[in-house]
């Protein structure tokens, strides 16, 4: 079974959007998918109802019935790291527990895709001694990249990669998401693929979630990379 993480180089890069969209179109395939939000953070609230954007996308988009206590370990309110968010609520996130909650999943399910939160660096627990990276070592999965196309993409992208290449991490790929089709996006992509020559996939700038998650990457060197592997261990 393939089971994998979806980690970003920063936040905001897409990470909710491009699991919603992998848990559709391997599901798409016949597969029995769960996504995993191990920690989310930034309660959302509008007309008077509250609820979290990452595990609710899942929900709303999943072709198949998810089981809601499945989908998340921790949630905060704080929109912040969620070392500080599960501070500022006096709460402590046992990585032990998120490393179980895998474990049980991956028996269950054809694929789980777990969204990693932030960056990988970022931190679980107050000392800052246990990172998201740590918990992605210990849970011996691959992961996929969601980076940017934009100015900047390039260190950021290929420090991502350096650092998990240097703890013997798999990398199943790149996703290059909200690109405009500008040269400069386009050399982007280019000098990282070079330095880096992975599978990817490029998602363009699409006007919100509702448009991501109905994009196809079917057919991109990435998805054929996921895919494939799944039809090789079914």
């Amino acid at each position: 079974m393939q089971h994998f993480w979806v980690v970003g180089t920063d936040t905001d890069v897409g990470k909710t959007c491009i699991t919603t969209l992998f848990m559709r179109q391997l599901q798409e395939q016949g597969l029995q998918v769960s996504p995993y939000k191990p920690v989310q953070t930034g309660e959302v609230i509008e007309q008077e109802k509250a609820y979290y954007f990452d595990t609710t996308m899942y929900e709303k988009y999943s072709l198949q019935k998810l089981m809601r206590e499945e989908l998340n370990e921790y949630s905060f309110k704080e929109p912040a790291s969620p070392h500080f968010a599960a501070a500022l609520e006096g709460r402590q996130i046992d990585t032990m527990r998120i490393l179980g909650h895998i474990k049980k999943l991956q028996q269950q399910y054809d694929a789980v895709i777990c969204e990693g939160a932030g960056g990988i660096f970022v931190p679980l627990d107050s000392e800052g001694q246990e990172t998201l990276l740590d918990v992605i070592l210990k849970s011996q999965l691959p992961v996929v990249v969601v980076t940017r196309t934009g100015l900047g993409t390039i260190n950021h992208t290929l420090l991502t990669l350096e650092a998990l290449a240097s703890r013997g991490i798999e990398v199943l790929g790149i996703v290059f998401n909200g690109d405009t089709g500008s040269k400069m996006e386009q050399n982007n992509i280019d000098t990282i693929i070079q330095h880096c020559p992975l599978p990817y996939a490029v998602v363009p700038q699409l006007n919100g979630i509702t448009e991501v998650v109905h994009y196809s990457i079917k057919g991109t060197s990435l998805f054929e990379r996921l895919y494939q592997h799944d039809k090789k261990v079914i």
